[in-house]
């Protein structure tokens, strides 16, 4: 079977190659079904967003970062719009002292280019057995020493709380406090307070600025203004809503993005679109959404394609 061929989840770990990746571009908005390989994976988003759900967390990966992916957790994403992405898998076997939990990394030049080298090409003669071998030592010393990212959005399997997330991430522009949430869903403020730390690790509130980051991303990636974007969360003001960005990953929301983009080449344009929390004051913003899309998916996962 040709290597080309085997771009199935479910025939992914027959590759025999100890490391490869595979290029995709597409224009979709859907979500693929949630699947697993005994192969590490690293998802590499070149230009657009991806939200990934895997190890009971979301994961918001922005343009010039990747989600490593342990083998064997099961993992799903979603597509809003235009996404590039470099898939990089690699052998169970090769993968000890790796990171073994889900994280997300910059892609730094050097280890894009890595994964670019290991994509078969069929107009390209087949790499020598010595020299990928090579290849495939300084990419794990990459991923070794790259740090990862806070940016992990962690769910809880409390029903209540899951309501109460499952809401805020379908719309974000609900501004409730803790306590109308708990008449809501039934628990007191206490009970909410204790099960967020227990089960996410966070405050509410922390959780929900973790929320707001990943909704911030998407919008910066999609070319918003952060002044559109503080306005959206809710923010008084744009100092406010850039002190909280600053708080979180230590640094503004045009550095933060500018410092990544001018590391590649490949930026695209895209259609993200999240319904934004206002976070800062009471009541919430009942701004739309929409979903643009156009194509078919990727032949790397099987997508549902969701209803226009």
């Amino acid at each position: 079977m040709n290597i080309q061929d085997r771009f199935d989840p479910s025939v992914i770990d027959e590759v025999s190659r100890p490391a490869f990746s595979f290029i995709t571009e597409t224009s979709f908005v859907g979500e693929s079904e949630p699947h697993r390989h005994d192969k590490a994976q690293l998802l590499y988003v070149i230009g657009g967003v991806l939200t990934m759900r895997a190890a009971g967390g979301v994961w918001t990966v922005p343009p010039n970062c990747a989600l490593w992916i342990p083998g064997g957790i099961s993992h799903s994403g979603r597509v809003c719009g235009h996404v590039r992405i470099g898939n990089l898998y690699i052998d169970a076997k090769l993968t000890g002292g790796l990171k073994d939990e889900c994280g997300i990394l910059f892609v730094q030049p050097f280890l894009r280019e890595l994964i670019f080298r290991l994509e078969p090409r069929p107009e390209s003669p087949e790499m020598e057995p010595e020299r990928l071998h090579r290849l495939v030592g300084v990419l794990l010393d990459e991923l070794r020493a790259a740090p990862l990212e806070p940016i992990h959005l962690p769910m809880p399997a409390d029903r209540r709380l899951q309501r109460l997330t499952e809401a805020m991430v379908a719309e974000p522009g609900l501004r409730f406090t803790i306590d109308e949430w708990g008449a809501r869903v039934g628990a007191s403020n206490r009970t909410l307070s204790r099960l967020f730390q227990r089960e996410t690790g966070m405050t509410f509130v922390r959780w929900r600025q973790q929320l707001h980051i990943g909704v911030a991303l998407q919008r910066l990636a999609a070319g918003q203004p952060v002044t559109v974007i503080a306005g959206d969360l809710g923010y008084e003001s744009v100092s406010a809503f850039i002190a909280m960005f600053r708080r979180m990953l230590g640094t503004t929301p045009t550095r933060y993005f500018s410092d990544q983009m001018q590391a590649s080449p490949h930026r695209l344009e895209i259609t993200a679109d999240w319904r934004a929390e206002p976070g800062e004051h009471s009541g919430p913003d009942r701004g739309k959404g929409r979903d643009l899309a156009k194509g078919s998916a990727s032949n790397l996962v099987p997508f549902r394609r969701e209803p226009n």
